[in-house]
């Protein structure tokens, strides 16, 4: 996680857990005019528009005194959903049995994009299985990667 990552997340987890959530993860596109933070949130009941109205209007109010992001910014509250992106160890090894999308920082084998079965986490690494193989993947080389959603009968 990014110096700028931990900050926020030590701004914005006890708000979310204080409103009885879960800090899911956070997204910051630095993007000049157009930037962009992003805060997932989870809870045991879901998440309604009115609880992402809620955490925002308080992390709001904590920003305009703490200002921890210079210039303009757009703030979006959500629900991580069912494509869920999964951003520590800990998501990935609850999300263990499913089939996710990974995309690399940087290209391994060629390719920085993966489709496979999460088959768990050894260490500081995903492991992801694929095409008869399994392939290991230190945490740090991965930019994104959220879960495919899967519709049983």
């Amino acid at each position: 996680m990014a110096i700028k990552d931990s900050a926020l997340k030590a701004l914005i987890e006890p708000v979310v857990t204080a409103m009885g959530f879960e800090l899911w993860g956070i997204d910051y596109l630095s993007q000049g005019k157009h930037s962009r933070l992003v805060i997932y949130i989870d809870g045991p009941e879901g998440v309604t528009v009115d609880d992402c109205a809620a955490i925002s209007r308080q992390v709001s109010a904590i920003f305009d005194v703490e200002d921890p992001i210079p210039g303009e910014y757009r703030l979006e509250v959500s629900s991580p959903g069912i494509d869920r992106p999964l951003f520590t160890l800990d998501h990935y090894a609850r999300y263990r049995g499913h089939t996710v999308t990974l995309k690399l920082r940087l290209a391994f084998e060629g390719r920085r994009k993966f489709q496979g079965l999460l088959a768990g986490v050894e260490g500081d690494e995903v492991l992801l299985q694929l095409d008869g193989e399994e392939y290991c993947f230190p945490i740090d080389s991965i930019e994104q990667a959220r879960v495919v959603p899967r519709f049983d009968d």
